[in-house]
């Protein structure tokens, strides 16, 4: 897996392209919750759940099912709002996106992304980031610093580059109202 800090980056990035409107802090941080959340699957080791278990590791909290029924949750806590479907697309792709990094990581028993009708794991054909260690003090080691490093490289550079366009795309699009107005 990722560590939490890359997940709540991709939620971030993608909160960068939504409409005006929807861009609200309370808003900003359901979408890093949502890509956090997943990982809760993890006090499942201390009660006795087995990795491969429906219940483990990267199983049915790693599905699309789960995504679906956490936007639709956090949609319906948030309240009223205008243009809400894309709202729950939002809240939909930072929780699924969870499973996607994952399965691009190079170890664990992949994703069961289509739990609960099937407990079959899977990864991506290219896995370039080095799986994390599970646990806080773990994260602070050898290991966990060639963790960031591969992060580094393959999720927060692309999604810095990926804000950048945003802003970009922005600073065009308002210069461009601008010499309109003239």
């Amino acid at each position: 897996m990722p560590t939490v800090p890359t997940h709540a980056l991709v939620a971030t990035t993608m909160f960068s392209w939504l409409a005006r409107e929807h861009r609200t802090s309370a808003l900003w941080a359901a979408g890093m919750l949502c890509a956090m959340l997943p990982d809760l699957d993890v006090v499942g080791f201390a009660l006795g759940v087995r990795y491969g278990d429906l219940l483990g590791h990267r199983g049915l909290s790693h599905s699309l099912v789960f995504s679906a029924i956490v936007a639709t949750g956090v949609l319906s806590a948030i309240g009223p709002l205008p243009r809400r479907v894309a709202v729950w697309w939002f809240l939909f792709l930072c929780t699924a996106s969870h499973g996607a990094l994952d399965a691009a990581t190079d170890g664990g028993l992949g994703v069961a992304f289509l739990s609960p009708f099937s407990n079959e794991r899977y990864f991506w054909p290219w896995r370039p980031i080095r799986v994390a260690p599970i646990g806080l003090t773990r994260i602070f080691t050898e290991r966990g610093m060639a963790v960031f490093q591969t992060e580094m490289v393959w999720i927060w550079l692309p999604c810095a580059l990926v804000m950048l366009t945003r802003r970009v795309r922005l600073a065009r699009r308002s210069l461009g109202q601008t010499f309109k107005g003239r």
